[in-house]
């Protein structure tokens, strides 16, 4: 049995803007906080990294820029997906060549791809590389569930580490588990179902609350972990409503307009995310203060 990529709380970490670019020394201070909150697997340019409306170039130095300033003390995780083919494979390739841990890889939207289509598009990217993959299923933004059965047939791939599971159904969880056995590994890629998911076998959770609360989902996402499951369930149920209020509103709208709230500012989302209606603002300020 290999050793699972990471376990506990990974932050899938916002992308700051300021005046509209990047705010480079904003991020150093979210990854130094992360670190300090004992983090130790960061996503950068993920989905709550607004990873679509970045450009390639910004993504490489978000990438560079990341690993220099972390060095060991944290994992840099890539977001390299794409939904053609070529690109995201050329897209890690570039990555792999900056120093980045390891790369998820969203699986192919809009294009609705069959499960061959799947398989080959892992497959293909798996080849060009020599980095550890997680695959990202979000069926709710891609339009495509990847199937227990693909994941089945990606456990087979050596540098395929194991999946992203945002499909909202935890029984999923229990049949990858089952099917893909110990190697490929599932980390739950909603806040809200982190316990659930590990005690159904999954190995963390990549997380969105974890850019506000980091030290407190990494806490129950370790316990759940050592099977105290009195204590998970137990900052679950205190950290829901904040993690309900934190989609609200398209990801990553609220979620920003949060670290603002707590004191780092990292601007407003690209078009065509807007900035937070004034009614949720209310919401997330007062879930915030309680």
């Amino acid at each position: 049995m290999k050793k699972p990529l990471f376990t506990g709380a990974c932050t899938a970490l916002v992308t700051p803007f300021l005046d509209g670019e990047v705010n480079y020394p904003m991020m150093e201070q979210l990854l130094r906080r992360q670190i300090d909150a004992g983090i130790r697997a960061v996503v950068v340019c993920g989905t709550t990294g607004e990873a679509p409306t970045l450009s390639d170039d910004e993504k490489l130095e978000l990438f560079h820029r990341a690993k220099s300033y972390v060095g060991s003390d944290c994992m840099i995780i890539a977001g390299t997906g794409s939904n053609c083919t070529s690109h995201a494979a050329e897209l890690s390739l570039a990555a792999e060549q900056l120093g980045v841990d390891a790369l998820l890889i969203v699986s192919p939207y809009y294009n609705k791809a069959a499960p061959e289509g799947l398989v080959a598009h892992y497959l293909t990217i798996a080849h060009t590389v020599s980095l550890p993959i997680i695959a990202y299923n979000v069926p709710t933004r891609t339009g495509v569930d990847i199937p227990v059965s693909v994941c089945k047939r990606l456990s087979s791939i050596p540098n395929m580490a194991g999946i992203k599971e945002a499909a909202m159904d935890v029984r999923k969880v229990t049949k990858i588990c089952r099917e893909c056995g110990p190697d490929f590994a599932v980390w739950s890629g909603n806040d809200d179902l982190t316990v659930p998911s590990i005690a159904l076998g999954a190995q963390g959770v990549i997380s969105v609350l974890s850019n506000i609360l980091p030290t407190e989902m990494q806490a129950m996402a370790q316990a759940a972990l050592a099977g105290d499951l009195d204590t998970a369930a137990a900052l679950q149920q205190e950290l829901q409503p904040l993690a309900e209020l934190l989609f609200c509103e398209p990801n990553p709208i609220p979620v920003k307009a949060s670290m603002k709230y707590i004191g780092y500012d990292c601007g407003i989302p690209r078009l065509p995310l807007t900035e937070l209606s004034k009614e949720n603002k209310e919401k997330l300020k007062n879930a915030l203060g309680r």
